[in-house]
């Protein structure tokens, strides 16, 4: 690639150019439409994350597949995104975070209509595979426009829309494939990505454009296929156990990933960024909480239509408590967060939602759905409701607003990591494999198992989030060796999401 002055796409204004990023206001008619654009944007992703997993049986049922066949329908989504996300974070940064952003959208909504169209499940997996590169495009850079266009004081709000309306897809995911499943049929969970594109697209001519003009050189493409390849190694080691060699190669590859990004001058995954202690911490409360998530959701839809007999629109209207409760309390959360600080809800939070999942325990064949399903989601619901915002809020807080594709970029792909290896890692370790996942009774008796697993990951990241996570938040330049450029019309604004007062 040439460097950024030289390059023949850049269009993005530039500091002195008058644009308004930076600079707008949540309930400004131009705040709306970046939030409305962004929202969508990720939402679609997420949507397409979750959606599927209440097809998964009639999938498994309609191209007679056995369950790894289904854990890759997942995972070869999961696999690309997250391998390539920090890219898609890089290339927002640098040839301007709307168009990269509205390259993703395109890609992504392509793949989709090759994943209804798929006749087979390798197909079929293909093809989630390539949504999996369109993804990795578009929801880094979702968050980024957010983090680069609102003023300092409006974007606890902004992102807790954000991150609360996405974990609204991802809930409503379920919902929305059960009833496309028992209607048109489960290939039109893909085409249902073609209008929500459509929209996106008219948005984004109205969101401003901003990128990093410190981003120079060439791309990381080795450390992007290492990257990826070292999650697929382990990711087939996990599906197809005992593959070891698998396993093995996959490691070889992960440590060959730290050592490429060591020594190359332009890094996909700039090490430094780890220097800060609670990007770290954040981050790994991330992992243990997405892993949870991830495995839940991919489990309960199983339990509720092979276990209990559901059918697929039953199995989605019954997680419809979750997503309710993250509409209406996840901007309040993000708000909290701003006013005591991140520690508080990103613990509590995680712990109530350890609570909701431990109640899925008393979910058996031929149990009551009010007496057991409903209080369960119910307060699975409240906890994700708490830690969703504060969590990618204090995320973005921890690096300079200028790395806003990098700190984003990071936290996604650990997020996509997580659900990654619990899809891959979770059916191995409560016994579920081959074909078992069309057995009620072997399914009941792996999800009690699957729900203490998950209850104990979001316990760990509620501790590690009490331990690590500051009160109150400084602002990420003034603890940067290197403060950020000033710039009155552009992303650099001098400023966390949080509101700081106080020290690490």
């Amino acid at each position: 690639m040439a460097r950024d002055d030289a390059c023949p796409f850049d269009d993005a204004p530039r500091p002195d150019d008058g644009d308004d990023s930076g600079h707008l206001r949540t309930a400004s008619p131009a705040g709306r439409r970046v939030l409305a654009c962004a929202i969508l944007g990720s939402g679609m992703a997420m949507l397409d994350g979750t959606v599927i997993t209440v097809a998964l049986p009639r999938i498994g049922a309609d191209l007679d597949v056995p369950l790894s066949d289904l854990q890759w329908t997942l995972n070869a989504y999961m696999l690309t995104l997250a391998g390539l996300i920090l890219l898609g974070g890089g290339l927002g940064d640098r040839f301007g975070r709307r168009r990269v952003f509205v390259w993703g959208v395109v890609w992504f909504t392509v793949a989709s209509v090759l994943c209804g169209v798929a006749p087979t499940s390798p197909v079929l997996i293909a093809a989630r595979a390539l949504q999996g590169v369109g993804g990795a495009l578009l929801t880094p850079g979702s968050l980024a426009l957010i983090q680069s266009s609102f003023r300092q004081e409006e974007r606890a709000r902004a992102v807790g829309l954000w991150s609360g309306l996405g974990g609204v897809a991802t809930a409503l995911g379920p919902f929305l494939g059960g009833w496309l499943v028992d209607g048109p049929g489960w290939r039109w969970i893909f085409y249902l990505n073609v209008p929500f594109a459509v929209a996106i697209l008219l948005l984004a001519r109205e969101v401003p454009e901003s990128r990093d003009w410190q981003a120079t050189g060439r791309f990381d493409i080795t450390g992007a296929a290492l990257a990826a390849l070292a999650l697929g190694g382990v990711t087939y080691a996990l599906i197809n156990a005992p593959a070891l060699w698998a396993l093995a190669g996959g490691a070889v590859l992960a440590v060959a990933f730290v050592g490429w990004e060591r020594r190359t001058p332009r890094p996909m995954l700039p090490l430094e960024v780890f220097r800060s202690r609670l990007f770290t911490a954040a981050n790994l409360v991330t992992l243990c909480l997405y892993a949870a998530i991830g495995g839940v959701f991919f489990l309960l839809p199983t339990q509720l239509q092979n276990g209990l007999g559901y059918d697929a629109l039953t199995a989605g209207v019954a997680t419809l408590p979750i997503t309710v409760l993250l509409i209406a309390l996840s901007g309040p959360a993000g708000e909290l967060a701003q006013r005591i600080g991140p520690r508080v809800p990103m613990t509590v939070g995680p712990l109530v939602a350890a609570a909701g999942l431990l109640l899925l325990r008393r979910v058996h064949p031929g149990g009551s759905y009010w007496a057991a399903v409903f209080p369960a989601v119910v307060v699975q619901g409240l906890g994700m409701s708490l830690f969703v915002a504060p969590l990618t809020a204090t995320v973005l807080a921890s690096l300079a607003t200028r790395r806003a594709g990098v700190a984003s970029g990071v936290n996604n792909a650990a997020a996509r990591v997580a659900q990654l290896v619990a899809v891959a890692a979770l059916p191995l370790a409560i016994g579920l494999t081959t074909d078992e996942y069309r057995s009620a009774g072997a399914v009941d008796a792996a999800f009690g198992r699957a729900v203490l697993i998950c209850a104990g990951l979001m316990a760990l990241g509620a501790m590690i989030a009490w331990c690590t996570v500051p009160r109150t938040l400084t602002p990420a330049e003034a603890r940067e060796e290197i403060p950020a450029p000033q710039c009155s019309h552009h992303c650099a604004v001098t400023a966390p999401p949080l509101e700081p007062g106080g020290h690490n």
